[in-house]
């Protein structure tokens, strides 16, 4: 196995009516006064957002609110967010929705304990030296950014979709009820399931020696969330379920499944950021449209992992080779994504890029890696992604 560092300071408080302790919660931090971060109206309609303001009230906290917050956050956004907080003297930020809202709430983190541009940190040009602290209070069981070192932001002028790892921003809590994601649409669901999925994948797929162990986590993580995506998807109101695919979703991204081995390829990742920057599609959707043809691509350079994944995750059959075991692995996970309401290429997407744009988004690709190759399981070259984006069409 390679050297790795584990760490997760996150502290969790799951099950219904979780939300219930934020205000105790921030109470214990010696924080006085939190910047409520969430995404449109819906963390109001719900009386999610009242409850948590009673909350806080009874705990004797102040706060300030910003709304707004869209799917692929917007560095605007993060923009008002950091002169809120230091107008208003922010001494922690709470994330109240998916994703979106917890990346932005950790960017607006980032530009108000440092001085200078916050996109700095995102392309690379700096390193954050600090972050206010973070809490989430997740509604949708996808990113696990409630966990993770990981915030994604879109500078919408240039249509860049980036990202900051750094451990500062990992929250130093979550609050997860399950049933606050009861109410989402299908598409949405199904979008933050993929998600999961693709977060194990991005680190099983690797180049390393493996542990059993590790291995064997991220199999039974990946095989929870397939059976119980399509309880969710026949039946929305499963708590159970519910609850199975929260867990899933914050242990999919705050590193477990990929201890000890070299972290993964995240090719798929990186080429559905550009894909996502330029058209703004949905996250899980943008994964599940390229992951087959990066799959295909590359799956020569690594086919006993391969062949791993397809007779203990998708449980097929071994084919008359490896070759041909791996390949009925795709389809089958390809298959799954079909039958949750996933594309699996661009055209099901609903994007149909010019081949300019597909040669644009493989040479952002590289920028964002610094003009090096994407990935490890097979290391691509600029042609190499965008031969990814053409077989996905």
């Amino acid at each position: 196995m390679s050297l790795y560092t584990y760490f997760t300071p996150t502290k969790v408080i799951f099950g219904k009516g979780a939300e219930d302790q934020v205000g105790s919660l921030i109470q214990g931090q010696g924080c006085k006064k939190v910047l409520l971060h969430y995404g449109g109206g819906s963390a109001r309609r719900s009386g999610l957002l009242d409850r948590i303001e009673r909350s806080l009230e009874c705990s004797g906290i102040s706060y300030v609110s910003l709304g707004g917050v869209v799917p692929n956050p917007r560095l605007s956004l993060v923009y008002e967010g950091i002169r809120l907080a230091k107008e208003e003297g922010v001494d922690f930020i709470l994330a109240i929705g998916g994703g979106s809202v917890i990346d932005s709430a950790k960017a607006i983190g980032y530009g108000a304990a440092n001085d200078g541009d916050v996109w700095d940190f995102f392309t690379g040009a700096r390193k954050p030296s600090a972050c206010l602290p973070i809490g989430a209070v997740p509604t949708i069981a996808a990113a696990g950014s409630e966990m993770s070192w990981s915030s994604v932001i879109t500078e919408e002028t240039h249509g860049l979709k980036r990202s900051c790892n750094n451990d500062l921003s990992r929250p130093v809590f979550a609050v997860m009820d399950p049933e606050l994601t009861m109410t989402l649409p299908p598409y949405q669901t199904a979008c933050g399931c993929a998600d999961i999925l693709m977060h194990t994948m991005e680190r099983y797929f690797n180049h390393s020696d493996n542990l059993d162990l590790t291995d064997g986590i991220a199999e039974a993580l990946l095989r929870t969330v397939l059976h119980h995506s399509l309880v969710l998807r026949d039946h929305p109101d499963n708590y159970e379920s519910r609850a199975e695919i929260m867990w899933a979703g914050s242990l999919s991204h705050n590193g477990l499944t990929g201890f000890g081995t070299d972290g993964g390829d995240w090719s798929t990742h990186k080429m559905e950021h550009e894909l996502s920057g330029m058209f703004d599609v949905a996250h899980g959707a943008g994964l599940t449209a390229v992951w087959g043809s990066w799959a295909r691509y590359v799956c020569r350079e690594r086919l006993d992992r391969f062949v791993q994944f397809a007779l203990r995750v998708m449980d097929v059959a071994p084919a008359g080779d490896d070759y041909q075991t791996a390949l009925a692995g795709i389809a089958a996970m390809e298959e799954f994504f079909r039958s949750i309401g996933m594309p699996t290429s661009l055209t099901e997407l609903g994007v149909s890029p010019t081949d300019a744009q597909l040669e644009e988004m493989a040479e952002k690709c590289i920028q964002a890696v610094g003009g090096k190759t994407l990935g490890v399981v097979k290391p691509l070259a600029m042609q190499d992604v965008a031969a990814i984006y053409r077989a996905a069409k």
